[in-house]
């Protein structure tokens, strides 16, 4: 199955969210951005630059096991990186603010 082509990121959002539908895919997701933003904190206070490294470890490493062990699915990290990445963080601003149930819903294609 290839991935869709996509030109705007409100195309690409929608078909982001049906690839995290599995509640654990987006608990891991949420886990390597919260440890992101702690690392990334950490390292800004402290001035300890050599853990920024760390931060892509973080993010994409719980991220990558959500989808290759959880929803068995290819992440659009590979054919989207920026969107992908913008799309990690638009899902967990709205996991954060209570707006992803519904939006889950819009998005999913068998109406789960």
């Amino acid at each position: 199955m290839t991935t869709p082509e996509f030109q705007r990121f409100s195309e690409f959002y929608p078909y982001y969210l049906g690839e995290h539908q599995h509640p654990l895919c987006r608990a891991l997701h949420y886990c390597g951005s919260t440890l992101v933003l702690v690392i990334l904190g950490y390292a800004l206070w402290t001035a300890q630059w050599a853990l920024l490294w760390w931060l892509p470890l973080a993010g994409y490493g719980f991220a990558w096991a959500g989808h290759f062990f959880v929803e068995h699915n290819r992440p659009a990290t590979f054919k989207y990186p920026f969107y992908s990445l913008l799309g990690d963080w638009v899902m967990y601003a709205e996991f954060m603010t209570g707006r992803l149930a519904t939006r889950l819903t819009a998005s999913d294609p068998k109406g789960r």
